[in-house]
């Protein structure tokens, strides 16, 4: 696939605040890809930057290898779904659809099979005359979408199109979106913060953090092998422990040597070590390379969630297996299961699950809080 939006070089700033710095990025022809990070990371300034909504301080858009930086919106060969769906309200589904068509004076005939072809595609056959106003969230999406598709851009931008629908609907949404997006072969670039929503539709992941893009790759890729503590932390959960790598495939944790199967770091630099809760065994205390109690356990349908105290740092451990809150249990972790990260400017920050435990009680303990916070 060829690359079809460059940026090179993006800095934007807001009333002295920096938004984005430096940013470089490009995406394929036919590609999903994901804009993911915290409010305020700069993933929707990103995606008005390629449509032209905003123009940036520094840098360069390029599209189809041209130059398109102070092109504005209608010329450029890309469309917006917005959160807020902004249909015309004393529209039908069919005029609503068929709008930019008009706008642009095609005639008539052509315009009827184009909009009947967009309704099948976003599964509305029928609708053609039905009120926007009487249509639920999801079916509403689905029109914005095909209005978004009439012009045939090269490009869809969707900024949290799924924000304002329920739990199941959405699901369906995010399946039926990636449906669309290979069905009609255009650039889809998305914008959530929803990690799983992230990890089940895109093609590439383009994980952003104060500005900065942190890691791009696949879902795959960017959850097993996360560049640093804030990627790690942000999809999914994990564990992120101080480490010393101290030689290739050996390192140190939790006052452990552990095997693992990283190597090419300095000999007994510090690093970041990362399992996944999901990639540790509850084993007896004799069999664990790790001991510790259990302070809570909570049942999630398909696993339990327990947070076990390891030297006063709190680990999450995903299991199927019940134990009690008190028990000393052992863990076991492979080699491949841990994963050897370099220090940044998040090390420190993430993966010690204290909140599910003592402290979260003492935080919502009335007798602790200040009368001068209140």
């Amino acid at each position: 696939m060829e690359k079809i939006i460059e940026l090179r070089g993006i800095s934007k700033e807001f009333d002295g605040e920096q938004i984005l710095n430096s940013i470089n990025l490009y995406i394929r022809d036919n590609e999903f890809v994901t804009l993911l990070g915290p409010s305020g990371c700069g993933k929707t300034t990103t995606l008005r930057i390629i449509g032209g909504f905003e123009t940036p301080d520094e840098g360069r858009v390029f599209f189809d290898g041209k130059d398109i930086t102070d092109l504005p919106p209608y010329k450029r060969q890309v469309n917006t779904v917005f959160q807020k769906y902004a249909l015309f309200p004393h529209l039908n589904v069919f005029d609503n659809i068929a709008f930019a068509l008009r706008l642009k004076k095609v005639p008539e005939k052509e315009i009827a099979p184009r909009v009947k072809e967009l309704l099948e595609l976003v599964a509305l056959k029928g609708f053609e005359r039905r009120n926007v106003n009487l249509l639920s969230g999801g079916q509403q999406q689905r029109v914005a979408i095909a209005r978004a598709l009439i012009s045939n851009p090269r490009v869809l931008l969707l900024d949290e199109p799924l924000g304002a629908l329920d739990l199941k609907l959405r699901k369906d949404m995010q399946n039926e979106l990636k449906k669309i997006q290979k069905q009609t072969g255009i650039a889809f670039i998305y914008v959530t913060h929803d990690q799983e929503e992230a990890l089940s539709m895109s093609d590439t992941v383009v994980v952003m953090a104060n500005g900065v893009i942190q890691q791009i790759g696949t879902p795959t890729d960017i959850y097993n092998e996360p560049k640093n503590a804030f990627v790690a932390d942000f999809i999914g959960e994990s564990n992120i422990v101080d480490g010393v790598m101290r030689e290739d495939y050996k390192v140190t944790f939790s006052r452990h040597t552990f095997d693992c199967v990283d190597s090419g770091f300095e000999k007994n630099e510090q690093v970041d070590v990362v399992v996944r809760p999901e990639d540790v065994d509850v084993v007896e205390p004799e069999r664990g390379m790790l001991k510790g109690t259990v302070t809570s356990v909570t049942f999630k349908g398909v696993h339990y969630e327990i947070i076990v105290d390891i030297h006063g740092f709190k680990w999450m451990i995903q299991s199927t297996d019940y134990v009690e809150v008190g028990a000393n249990i052992g863990l076991y972790i492979e080699p491949d299961a841990i994963h050897i990260m370099k220090k940044s400017e998040f090390s420190g920050m993430f993966g010690d699950y204290s909140s599910f435990s003592d402290e979260l009680d003492e935080l919502s303990n009335p007798e602790t809080e200040d009368e001068d916070d209140l």
